[in-house]
């Protein structure tokens, strides 16, 4: 190995695989082996037969769309307000100054400590639980485009000016087609965030969803179901994950390392 020396699509599937399999190997020592009690944690085999008993009699289908459905739509929500005033930060050096000081400090607050207000503001339904991932996503967002699009070269800019451009067509031609494949990578590193607020909330007043499927199962001791439920998120997360990164990858080709 070699520092930042790139390694083959086959290879780089494999080394994955083989992280997953020791992992599974490990977990399975530790719990056929007897090193740790069934109560506090189940096995391989056991986890998957309660996952299938979840999916055929109790419908956790229906709770995984819900919980889908929450993620996108508290993130589509975050993106709209973000991508706007992230790009106005970046841009306009007055707009930075005006608004950075309470992105950071909002952006240190955690989304969970808002669920007693908005239960109030808003209920146990599902604005809540996207008001939420809203509140968890879009302060990070906001700051992030905004150092993307600050952060353009400078002799760039300049020689947009020098051609006669305008401060829009600058902001249009050149600031925002430069930030655009990082602004895409700050979009997919969030969304894994969106997926920890959204078990947050489901956690209370929720009669749906995987953190709700996670809550029941603890009450009955149950840590097959906890363990399928903790494995459907990774799974969903990594999926969108490699969706995000071929879409990136087709859109901006000369960005990719």
């Amino acid at each position: 190995m070699k520092p930042l020396q790139p390694v083959s699509a086959p290879y780089r599937i494999g080394y994955g695989i083989a992280f997953f399999a020791l992992f599974v190997a490990f977990w399975s020592v530790a719990t056929f082996g007897g090193f740790v009690q069934k109560l506090f944690l189940a096995d391989p085999f056991t986890m998957v037969r309660e996952g299938y008993s979840l999916l055929v009699e109790y419908g956790f289908a229906f709770d995984i769309g819900m919980t889908i459905w929450r993620v996108l739509g508290g993130f589509v929500l975050a993106v709209a307000v973000a991508l706007p005033l992230g790009i106005l930060m970046g841009a306009y050096k007055p707009v930075e100054a005006f608004l950075e000081p309470f992105v950071s400090f909002a952006r240190y607050l955690p989304a969970s400590a808002f669920i007693p207000l908005l239960i109030l503001w808003a209920g146990i339904g599902e604005a809540q639980k996207l008001l939420v991932i809203f509140i968890g996503s879009v302060f990070q967002l906001i700051l992030m485009i905004a150092v993307a699009v600050g952060s353009v070269r400078r002799d760039l800019v300049d020689a947009a000016y020098t051609l006669g451009a305008s401060d829009r067509s600058v902001v249009r031609r050149v600031l925002l087609p430069n930030a655009a494949p990082e602004i895409a990578e700050i979009f997919r590193l969030v969304l894994g965030w969106a997926w920890t607020y959204v078990i947050v909330a489901e956690l209370i007043g929720s009669s749906s969803g995987i953190g709700h499927m996670i809550t029941d199962s603890q009450a009955l001791l149950n840590t097959g179901q906890i363990i399928f439920g903790i494995i459907v998120i990774g799974l969903i997360g990594l999926i969108s994950d490699f969706l995000f990164k071929a879409i990136n990858q087709r859109l901006f080709p000369w960005a990719q390392r």
